[in-house]
C-alpha cells in the first residue's frame, strides 16, 4: 500500500477523535440528560470503531480478521479512556466509567458490523465466483 493511501485511510479517524475531542470541550452545564449522552457516546464510538477498521484492514473487507477487530476495539478504548481523562479538565465536567463503558460498547457494536458485512460480502463474492461454480458442477 502507498504511504498516500495510507495517510488517506487513516484522516477519517482522526477527523472523528478530533471531532469527539472539540465535544468534550464543552462545558458541562451545556450537555443533554444521562440517557442521551449514553446514546450519544454510543453511536459516536460505533462510528470510531468503524472508522478504525479502515486503515487497520487497509481498506480491504478481505483483511478484516479477529486481529484487526481487536486492534480497532482496543485504540477505541484507548481513546475513550483519553477521552474521559480530557474532561476532567473541562469545566463542569466529569470522568465516568460507565462512559468508557458505553463507548466500547459503542465501538464494539461497530467493528461487529464490519465484520458481519465483510463476511457477507466476501461470502457471496465466493459463491458467485466462476472457480466455486465450476467445482460444484459435475463433469
Amino acid at each position: 500500500m502507498t504511504r498516500s493511501r495510507s495517510v488517506l485511510l487513516w484522516l477519517p479517524v482522526c477527523a472523528h477523535m478530533a471531532f469527539i475531542f472539540a465535544a468534550s470541550s464543552v462545558p458541562g452545564t451545556l450537555l443533554p440528560g444521562r440517557l442521551w449522552d449514553k446514546l450519544v457516546h454510543f453511536t459516536v464510538y460505533a462510528a470510531l470503531g468503524v472508522l478504525f477498521m479502515l486503515p487497520l484492514t487497509r481498506g480491504r473487507l478481505s483483511n478484516v480478521t479477529l486481529r484487526t477487530a481487536i486492534g480497532a476495539l482496543a485504540l477505541s478504548a484507548l481513546y475513550g479512556i483519553s477521552d474521559e481523562l480530557h474532561q476532567l479538565f473541562t469545566p463542569n465536567r466529569s470522568s465516568d466509567p460507565m462512559d468508557v463503558l458505553t463507548d466500547t460498547l459503542g465501538a464494539a457494536a461497530g467493528i461487529l458490523f464490519v465484520v458481519v458485512v465483510a463476511r457477507v460480502v466476501l461470502e457471496r463474492n465466493t459463491v458467485g465466483s466462476p472457480e466455486v461454480r465450476k467445482a460444484g458442477s459435475p463433469e
